[in-house]
């Protein structure tokens, strides 16, 4: 004979169980339709072209981003050399393009860093109170202190690798996601399908897990899509004061921080990134918009 716990997990149609399905079917509806606004479609396109120019670098260009050729310095667009050169005879475009890797790799990063020890803090802070009372002040003593401040801190203290620079970015986003999913499983722990789980003798993981946890998805999607933003953002700053990646890496940040001593004479050499940072930045804030509008019923009905 079965346990009564396990004839309860065999059950086929219990609350909970249906509150996970119609939450789960929602979500990729919402999800299906994000890209059905021309907002989507555009910001979509910018960042696959951007991650294909990335992925397929060695392709897309033959010159090496890191090889010094001082006998074309400061060279304009030509045939050769599509955007120029810079003051040490670096091709442009090719370092454009494997800057994107640096980019892309510090947000992705940052995201998996961020969401996952955010997830656990917020889960631990929102289930257990005498946690809570504890985790939750360290939380706000991270969020007190600039991001970029304590980033540059940190790449002092341990010198400006790229895991350094992975790190310091993601430490000031764990808080925001922590407080974010405290939130959000404080606001279902009461809830009537979760206490009749409760009841029903579910362990704590199996409740988490099935019955709070994909509450939480719906808004760490749209956080993540501006921590991405963010952390790109930050990256460029640190590297643009020389407190980011080394700057034999291309980079953008490494970029408009070369190209500033030569502004006046070759503005090129911090447009030409800029314009790459603004556009990988503003197409991921744009999705992120469209798919919290998507995923926030309040804003769907207003659409």
């Amino acid at each position: 004979m079965k346990s009564d716990t396990s004839a309860l997990d065999d059950a086929p149609l219990s609350l909970p169980e249906m509150e996970g399905n119609g939450r789960k079917s929602g979500l990729m509806a919402a999800l299906g339709g994000v890209f059905s606004s021309w907002p989507a479609k555009i910001s979509g396109a910018v960042l696959l072209v951007i991650v294909l120019m990335s992925v397929f670098a060695p392709l897309i260009t033959a010159h090496d981003p890191i090889q010094l050729d001082p006998s074309v310095r400061l060279k304009p667009p030509s045939p050769e050399h599509l955007l120029g050169t810079d003051s040490y005879g670096r091709d442009m475009f090719s370092r454009i393009i494997y800057g994107s890797r640096i980019s892309l790799a510090v947000g992705a990063g940052t995201v998996v860093i961020s969401i996952l020890f955010g997830m656990v803090i917020g889960v631990l802070t929102g289930y257990f109170k005498w946690i809570d009372a504890v985790l939750s002040r360290v939380m706000d003593g991270l969020m007190a202190i600039p991001g970029v401040l304590l980033a540059v801190a940190l790449v002092a203290i341990s010198g400006g690798t790229l895991t350094t620079v992975l790190i310091a970015i993601s430490i000031p986003e764990i808080p925001r996601v922590a407080r974010m999913v405290r939130g959000v499983i404080m606001g279902v722990r009461n809830e009537p399908y979760v206490e009749a789980a409760s009841v029903l003798g579910t362990s704590m993981g199996k409740m988490v897990w099935r019955h709070m946890l994909p509450n939480t998805v719906a808004p760490l999607l749209v956080q993540g899509t501006y921590i991405f933003a963010a952390a790109i953002m930050t990256e460029s700053i640190l590297s643009f004061l020389g407190a980011g990646v080394p700057p034999e890496i291309p980079s953008w940040g490494n970029m408009m921080a070369d190209g500033r001593k030569f502004f006046l004479l070759k503005p090129e050499l911090i447009f030409f990134p800029g314009v790459m940072v603004s556009l990988t930045v503003l197409s991921v804030n744009m999705l992120g918009d469209v798919l919290r509008d998507q995923l926030d019923p309040r804003m769907a009905k207003r659409l």
